[in-house]
């Protein structure tokens, strides 16, 4: 139920049909402090007569102590936390949180540690979690009692909601815009292979190719420049016909730019070359890069909003992804 405006429910609307004070309304929805037992029959009928639902970080700040909410990110070392697309995920979130008076830290998840969600769990100031480069493995081993206060950017699970970009339907386009230029001869490069996310552009290639008759050319890839560059000069030794290489970020694919001029291949007149995420620098470079969009921004502020608001979100939000055609390709 809500106001008569059509507006959530808030703590003042509550101490109003409790009949109370709005700090009695709080104590008693917090778990902490005095109240007497008629007011917390009182708050506790009018909570359910309005479908209140308390916010996580008003929960916080009742219990005491700074509020955070968690960027918590999975990585097989810290350096995952300099990554630009971490960054931007912190920036986001504190955009949605610094008005609501709540801080944002970033926290390394040591992968093959899932346990480490334990230390977040008996941490009373934070009010929300959002993982980033969640596997299945993570999923499972998030606390019960962090449950409703976790969201992830990438696989979710039925108590975990999922924020992510349409990467399928974006790599779709891709393959879609190089097969139309005439290219036949297309490999990937791919994704670290214990991300589940990154699994969705190889199954949607493997798709395409099988669909056209076409060999399938996958390199292992882990969304760094440098083994895109490697990448590029092992595509060449195993497939000399190659004219066209679809990496799955555009760190990777400007990797194998460079790993193509080494060789002497020409982009795109020998081997046409794509990304994925669109960031700042594909735009910039000689060629520039044919990509397909990520509003990275738009999905971490709208986790980061479902966490401060306290409602339940869709067991799965996706954001679409554009073909963002360029000279590489």
């Amino acid at each position: 139920m809500t106001t008569a405006a059509h507006r959530p429910a808030t703590l003042e609307d509550v101490a109003r049909i409790a009949g109370v004070s709005r700090s009695t309304a709080s104590r008693v929805i917090a778990g902490t402090g005095f109240a007497s037992p008629a007011a917390r029959k009182q708050v506790t009928a009018a909570v359910d007569q309005l479908g209140y639902v308390p916010n996580p970080a008003a929960r916080a700040l009742v219990r005491g102590g700074g509020v955070r909410l968690v960027v918590a990110v999975l990585g097989t070392s810290a350096a995952v936390l300099d990554d630009p697309y971490v960054h931007q995920v912190v920036g986001a979130a504190a955009r949605v949180c610094t008005p609501a008076g709540v801080g944002v830290a970033l926290y390394w998840l040591p992968f093959g540690d899932p346990r480490s969600l334990d230390q977040l769990d008996g941490d009373r100031s934070v009010c929300g979690v959002i993982l980033v480069n969640t596997t299945e493995e993570l999923l499972e081993a998030v606390p019960r009692s962090l449950r409703g206060r976790v969201v992830s950017i990438g696989v979710g699970s039925p108590t975990v909601p999922s924020f992510d970009v349409d990467n399928a339907a974006g790599s779709e386009a891709v393959l879609r815009h190089l097969y139309a230029s005439g290219r036949r001869r297309i490999a990937m490069v791919t994704g670290p292979r214990w991300l589940p996310c990154a699994q969705r552009p190889v199954q949607t290639y493997r798709r395409l190719m099988a669909e056209a008759g076409l060999p399938e050319r996958i390199l292992p890839g882990d969304f760094r420049a440098a083994r895109g560059r490697t990448a590029a000069g092992e595509a060449l030794r195993r497939w000399p016909d190659i004219d066209a290489i679809y990496a799955i970020s555009d760190d990777t694919a400007l990797g194998v730019i460079a790993g193509l001029r080494d060789a002497g291949a020409r982009v795109p007149g020998d081997v046409a070359v794509a990304g994925f995420d669109d960031i700042p620098l594909a735009g910039m470079t000689a060629p520039a890069l044919t990509t397909a969009s990520h509003p990275v921004g738009r999905i971490a502020g709208a986790a980061a909003t479902a966490l401060l608001d306290g409602r339940p979100a869709a067991p799965v939000t996706l954001f679409p992804s554009a073909l963002v055609a360029r000279a590489s390709a």
